[in-house]
C-alpha cells in the first residue's frame, strides 16, 4: 500500500516528499465511518487515534499511550511506531527529517485549521510547505472503499432534548452578536446534531449524521445528503427556519459567505421583490447597517479546506460556543441521563450475575464472591466463554432496556494480558478465552434516547494475588478520591487529575490516559470541551455545574493484567461550611450504579472515609436498582454489596 501511495506522491504536481494520512474525517471526528478509515486502511492499525506519515523511504505511525501495545501488535515491519509524548511530535519530526523545501501533502478536508497552522509554523524555518491535494490520494488506491450510506436523519424530540431549536438558535445568535460575528461555520457532527435536534446513524456508536451547518444572524443552513431527509423531517427543518442544502454545497456556500452573498431562498426572493419596488419608485427598506462582519470558525473542528475559502482577515478563530452550551446539561437532559444510567446499571448487574454463574458452571470458578482456588471442574468443560461472546451477552441485556439504540463505543472486553491494552478491541477470530485465574476488565456503554452511558468494572473469578488486590485497591482509592472532591468554581480538570493518581504514585505506578471526559446526551460518548487530564488542553475549560464527566483511573501491567474503574459523574454545587473568596464550590454526584468487587479490595489499605463511601454507594446501588431486578438478582446484588470494614 505504501508503495502505491509513493507512486502517486511522485507523480503529483508538485512531487510530494511526504503524505500525511490522519485518522479524522471531514469533521475532525474521533470515531469515523467505515469509508473514512483511511489511516486504518493504509497502516493496518485499528485504534481510534493516530496519524500515518509516508515518505519516500519510511512509513511511520503516531499514536498515544492508550494504543502503544495495540499498535505494536498490529503494525507490520514496514511501519515504525512513534509514541506520542515520548518520541518527537509529527510536525517536529517532519521539520527535522524532511529536506529543505520539502512538499508535504495533506487532504485539507481531513486536517483542522489548528493543525495546519501549527505545522506551517514548524515548517517555516526550512521553507517546507503544506500542499493541499485536490483529491485524497488514499481514496485513489482504496479500490474496495465502502460506498456512502443514505441513513435517515431523525428528529430528536424535545421530551429528550429539553430545549427547542428556536431557543438554541437564539442563544447562538446572541453569542455571534457579542463577538461581532455575522455567521458561524459548524463542522463538528455532534454540534450540528445538538443545535438542530436531529440524530442519525452515519457513524457507528455515535447517533450523528454527516452534515455541516452555517448560521447567520437571519438564516440557518443544514448541509446534508438530501436522500437522508424524509418529507416529515424536511417539514420539521422548514418549520424551524432551517434551510436544507446538499452536503457538497457547503464548499461553494463558504465562498458566498466570505463575500457576504450567502442568503436563504426566502431572503433572495425578498431582495428581488425589493429591487422591483425600487425600480418602480418604491422605497427599499431592506438594507441594514452591517457592523458585524466576522465569520466564526472553530480552529479545532473546522477543516482547513473550508477555512481556506474564507477571507482570513475576517475570520474569528475561537472554540465553538456550542461546545460549552452542549456540555451544560439542561434539567431534562440531566434527568434523562440519570434514568438511562439506572437502566444501564441494571443491565450491567444482570450481566455480572450471568457471567458469575457461567464461570462457575463452565470453569468451576469460585465465583464473584469467594476468594479461593478454581476447583477441578475446569477439566470437564465442553463449552467456553470468549471475550467476544460475553460482550455480546452484555449487549443483549442492554438491548432489553427501554430507549436502547445501540452501543456507545466498541466494548472493551479483555482478559489477563489483553486488559493491559487500554483500548483493546477483541475480534471473534483472535480473542482470548475467559480464564478464572486472570483479571477481567470490561469497559462498555450504550446509547439510549435519553442519555449516553460509559462504565468500567474489573473483576476476578478465582483467587487474585495480593499484588492484583493492592493495585485494584490503589485504583479504587483514586476513583473515590476524585469522586469525593470539593473544589472552588473555576477549577479545571487539569488540577483535579492528580487526585486520582496519588494512591498509585505512592507505589510508583501510573496510567497513560486521561482520567475523565464529558459524555453526551444521546450523542458522542467522548464530549468536550472540558476534561480531567494531565494533558495541557485540560487547563482551558473550568468544570461547571450541570456538566457530566467520567472518573476512570486505571493501572495496566504489560503482559499481565489491566485495571480500570469508571463512573459517570454530574458536576453540582457543593454545600460547604465556608465560601472562601465568594467563589462558590462544586462537587460531584455519581449517576452510575453497579457494584465494585469487594474480594478484589485489600481493606487494610483503605481509610475509614473510603470504607464509609463504598458502603454508602453500595446501599444506593441496592435502592436504585431494586425496581429493575427480580428477586434472585436482588439476592445476588445484596451479597455483592455487603458492607466491608477496614
Amino acid at each position: 500500500m505504501a508503495a502505491a501511495l509513493r507512486a502517486l506522491m511522485l507523480s503529483h504536481s508538485p512531487p510530494l516528499d511526504a503524505l500525511v494520512v490522519p485518522s479524522e474525517d471531514y469533521h475532525q471526528s474521533e470515531y469515523v465511518s467505515a469509508r473514512d478509515k483511511r489511516r486504518e486502511f493504509v497502516s493496518g492499525f485499528t485504534g481510534s487515534a493516530g496519524l500515518a506519515l509516508i515518505t519516500a523511504n519510511e512509513a511511520l505511525l503516531w499514536t498515544d499511550g492508550r494504543y502503544f501495545l495495540q499498535a505494536e501488535q498490529e503494525l507490520t515491519n514496514e511501519w515504525k511506531l512513534m509514541r506520542s509524548g515520548e518520541d518527537p511530535a509529527v510536525d517536529v519530526w517532519m521539520a527535522d527529517n524532511l529536506p529543505t523545501d520539502a512538499a508535504i501533502g495533506i487532504d485539507p478536508w481531513c486536517i483542522s485549521v489548528d493543525t495546519a497552522h501549527k505545522w506551517e509554523r514548524a515548517f517555516a524555518k526550512k521553507q517546507q510547505k503544506l500542499i493541499q491535494t485536490t483529491t485524497n490520494l488514499v481514496d485513489e488506491v482504496w479500490t474496495s472503499r465502502p460506498p456512502p450510506e443514505a441513513n435517515p436523519v431523525v428528529v430528536h424530540p424535545i421530551k429528550f432534548s429539553g430545549c427547542s431549536v428556536e431557543d438554541k438558535l437564539k442563544q447562538l445568535r446572541e453569542e455571534l452578536l457579542q463577538e461581532k460575528a455575522r455567521a458561524i461555520v459548524l463542522s463538528a457532527l455532534d454540534e450540528v446534531a445538538w443545535l438542530f435536534n436531529v440524530r442519525g446513524s452515519d457513524v457507528s456508536y455515535s447517533p450523528v449524521v454527516h452534515a455541516f451547518a452555517i448560521v447567520t444572524s437571519t438564516a440557518a443552513f443544514f448541509y446534508v445528503d438530501k436522500r437522508k431527509v424524509s418529507s416529515e423531517v424536511g417539514s420539521y427543518l422548514e418549520k424551524n427556519g432551517i434551510e436544507l442544502r446538499d452536503y457538497s454545497e457547503v464548499s461553494s456556500d463558504a465562498v458566498l459567505l466570505a463575500s457576504d452573498q450567502l442568503m436563504s431562498a426566502k431572503k433572495a426572493k425578498e431582495m428581488v421583490s425589493d429591487a422591483t419596488e425600487t425600480a418602480s419608485g418604491g422605497i427599499n427598506n431592506s438594507a441594514e447597517e452591517k457592523s458585524n462582519d466576522l465569520i466564526w470558525v472553530d480552529p479545532g473542528t473546522c477543516c482547513f479546506a473550508l477555512y481556506s475559502k474564507l477571507n482570513q482577515d475576517k475570520v474569528f478563530l475561537q472554540s465553538s460556543p456550542l461546545a460549552l452550551a452542549k456540555s451544560l446539561k439542561n434539567p431534562v437532559e440531566i434527568q434523562g441521563l440519570k434514568n438511562a444510567h439506572v437502566r444501564d446499571g441494571a443491565a450491567v448487574v444482570q450481566y455480572l450475575i450471568w457471567l458469575d454463574k457461567q464461570m462457575q458452571e463452565i470453569y468451576g470458578a469460585s465465583g464473584y464472591f469467594i476468594d479461593s482456588e478454581v476447583n477441578d471442574k475446569v477439566q470437564l468443560r465442553t463449552t467456553k466463554l470468549t471475550e467476544v461472546s460475553v460482550s455480546d451477552k452484555l449487549e443483549e441485556f442492554r438491548a432489553s432496556k427501554e430507549h436502547f439504540r445501540g452501543l456507545s463505543f466498541p466494548t472493551i472486553s479483555s482478559v489477563g494480558p489483553n486488559g493491559a491494552i487500554i483500548h483493546y478491541n477483541p475480534e471473534p477470530e483472535t480473542c482470548a478465552e475467559l480464564d478464572p485465574n486472570q483479571m477481567y476488565l470490561c469497559d462498555s456503554g450504550a446509547q439510549y434516547l435519553d442519555g449516553t452511558t460509559d462504565i468500567t468494572r474489573t473483576v476476578h473469578f478465582g483467587k487474585p494475588t495480593s499484588h492484583e488486590k493492592a493495585c485494584y485497591t490503589a485504583v479504587l482509592k483514586g476513583h473515590i478520591g476524585l469522586g469525593n472532591a470539593r473544589f472552588p468554581s473555576g477549577t479545571t480538570g487539569h488540577v483535579l487529575d492528580v487526585l486520582a493518581r496519588v494512591p498509585l504514585w505512592k507505589y510508583g505506578l501510573d496510567y497513560r490516559h486521561g482520567t475523565g471526559h464529558g459524555i453526551g446526551s444521546y450523542l458522542n460518548v467522548h464530549e468536550g470541551p472540558h476534561q480531567i487530564s494531565f494533558r495541557p488542553p485540560a487547563r482551558h475549560v473550568p468544570l461547571q455545574s450541570s456538566m457530566t464527566v467520567t472518573d476512570e483511573p486505571g493501572y495496566y501491567e504489560d503482559g499481565n493484567f489491566g485495571i480500570r474503574l469508571e463512573n459517570v459523574l454530574l458536576v453540582k454545587e457543593a454545600d460547604t461550611k465556608f465560601n472562601f473568596g465568594d467563589k462558590g464550590y462544586l462537587s460531584f454526584e455519581h449517576i452510575t450504579w453497579a457494584p465494585y468487587q469487594t474480594k478484589l479490595i485489600d481493606t487494610s489499605l483503605l481509610v475509614p472515609e473510603e470504607v464509609e463511601w463504598l458502603n454508602s454507594y453500595h446501599i444506593r446501588c441496592r435502592e436504585i436498582l431494586a425496581p429493575h431486578l427480580n428477586t434472585p438478582e436482588m439476592k445476588w446484588l445484596e451479597k455483592a454489596t455487603e458492607p466491608i470494614s477496614a
